[in-house]
């Protein structure tokens, strides 16, 4: 059974940073596209981010495009999130997910992801 947990959620003042950790157990992590997404109360589930198995190409959703950045190791089965100039509309729950061969759709849909963690939150002061 694929298990994912993030961590490292917290809060933190405007113009801040976070780093999120999700690793995850019990399947091929070096075979999985891995993605987050946030979700906001009152909001839809919102694309934040996306790589690929091998790490050679990323994707990020508009609103966070040139402040955070996506990385993976697949030796530990980690990914992260490294989230740089926070403001306080990225306040939400922050949850990982992976996507396991055959890749399906677009990166940005939810839809796609097999599995996903339980979320952790990342609250931003103003």
């Amino acid at each position: 059974q694929v298990q994912l947990v993030e961590s490292g959620g917290g809060l933190v003042q405007a113009g801040g940073s976070l780093r999120l950790s999700c690793a995850v157990s019990g399947g091929t992590f070096s075979s999985y596209s891995m993605g987050w997404f946030r979700q906001a109360p009152g909001k839809e589930r919102e694309f934040v981010a996306d790589i690929v198995w091998s790490s050679t190409t990323t994707y990020y959703g508009d609103s966070v495009k040139g402040r955070f950045t996506i990385s993976r190791d697949n030796a530990k089965s980690t990914v992260y999130l490294q989230m740089n100039s926070l403001k306080p509309e990225d306040t939400a729950v922050y949850y990982c997910a992976a996507d396991a061969p055959p890749y399906r759709g677009p990166y940005y849909a939810a839809t796609r992801y097999d599995y996903w963690g339980q979320g952790t939150q990342v609250t931003v002061s103003s």
